[in-house]
């Protein structure tokens, strides 16, 4: 007897995580990716940073090749979205007019850009980066633009500034904060990009917030800080951070405030749906003091990758809950930042190196939470070791560099 199988509304890293796994644990049942994107599920991090500076091609970016498909029974409906949900009936409606049978939904709708709320900010020399066309679009830009504003000192915006400047071009940097990724890293981390960055020749304007993109024929010609000033650009980069795809979930009337609500196994409160990757907010053992309820949005690869093959073996039959380290990376210009573990504001840092090779371990109440290396790759490795075992380490030890921390993370229990 034919059964609908497994539907899978979005066809980034986590989708497609989630069906190689399932016919990886033996998944027999018809699996359907639905995504919006014309392009075959492909990585994004490459796109700020390898496809961006031209070191990969499209080709290099995709997941697997249009023959994986096939042979896996994996049906991709590409260039579809999904619009609504039916719990009662079981289906999903699509943008085209047909809609899918299913026996288990999973929501893996991602997240998408921010938008700046401020006047010009459609004009065509403004732009976001978020999937494969806007990476195409940023290429022809770099090969055109001469002064580049950035709006927002996050990831993708100083991996953007760094590929830039590294082509010579004059780049300015606008955030609101008093530093970069301010709402992400350490003090200590943000003061070293800055230097770095400055090195590279970009230039930063901290404390600023937008008001304005100014224009002429069509096109932006700069952009306009609370203060009055105006900086000129002949393109402009949006990097203000993301939305989680809530939307059809909350239509469905699933919990989803701030991400799809799901619990310790990615299940909704309806039994036939789970959700997982970008736009999911989860119980995370890693959460500890960063939330009152203990739940997290994550937006990273490896908690895509990691929330896939976790679903993947409870509809299978082997649940167990999620309890994944988040680590993170970074690329800009010469340097790479590697993090473990979720760090807050109020935790405190505990330097080991120095120059521009150096890790902070954040503690919060005494115990680590967090780790993040700059050219560091030894140290990012055993703290992913440390924090994933919970090994205890005292602030007073990871600040003794005779301290052996590899020694510690090897040891057995």
């Amino acid at each position: 007897m034919s059964t609908p199988g497994i539907v899978v509304a979005g066809a980034g890293q986590a989708g497609f995580q989630l069906a190689a796994s399932l016919r990886e644990g033996g998944f027999r049942d018809p699996i359907t990716l639905v995504g919006d994107e014309t392009a075959l599920p492909y990585q994004r991090p490459p796109l700020s940073k390898a496809y961006l500076a031209g070191k990969t091609d499209a080709e290099g970016l995709f997941l697997r090749q249009p023959g994986f498909f096939a042979e896996h029974a994996i049906t991709h409906r590409p260039g579809i979205r999904a619009v609504a949900i039916d719990r009662a009936g079981r289906s999903l409606q699509l943008s085209d007019g047909q809609s899918l049978a299913y026996d288990h939904l999973v929501l893996a709708t991602g997240a998408r850009n921010r938008p700046l709320p401020v006047p010009g900010a459609d004009f065509p020399n403004v732009q976001q980066l978020r999937g494969l066309a806007d990476a195409d679009a940023l290429r022809a830009a770099l090969g055109e633009a001469k002064a580049i504003v950035v709006v927002g000192a996050g990831f993708i915006g100083l991996e953007f500034a760094a590929v830039a400047a590294a082509r010579g071009l004059s780049v300015t940097v606008v955030e609101s904060a008093d530093r970069p990724m301010a709402r992400a890293v350490s003090p200590e981390i943000g003061q070293f990009f800055r230097a770095a960055h400055e090195a590279m020749g970009v230039h930063f304007a901290f404390g600023a917030g937008v008001t304005a993109i100014t224009g002429r024929a069509g096109r932006a010609t700069g952009i306009v800080l609370a203060d009055g000033r105006e900086l000129p650009a002949d393109f402009i980069l949006i990097g203000i951070g993301v939305l989680p795809n809530r939307e059809l979930a909350a239509e469905a009337g699933l919990p989803a405030e701030d991400g799809v609500r799901v619990d310790a196994f990615l299940a909704t409160p309806d039994p036939a749906i789970s959700a997982i990757g970008d736009c999911v907010r989860f119980p995370s053992p890693f959460a500890h003091g960063l939330t009152p309820d203990g739940t997290v949005r994550i937006e990273s690869v490896q908690n895509a990758i990691d929330q896939g093959r976790c679903l993947a073996a409870r509809l299978n039959g082997k649940p167990a809950a999620y309890g994944a380290l988040p680590w993170f990376w970074s690329d800009q210009g010469p340097h790479k930042l590697q993090i473990a573990g979720l760090s807050g504001p109020g935790d405190a840092s505990v330097v080991r190196g120095s120059g521009a090779a150096f890790s902070v371990f954040r503690f919060r109440d005494g115990a680590l939470r967090a780790v993040e290396s700059v050219d560091r790759a030894g140290d990012h490795m055993i703290a992913r070791r440390l924090l994933a075992a919970g090994t205890p380490l005292t602030p007073e030890q990871a600040a003794d560099p005779g301290f052996d921390l590899k020694a510690l993370a090897m040891a057995r229990p």
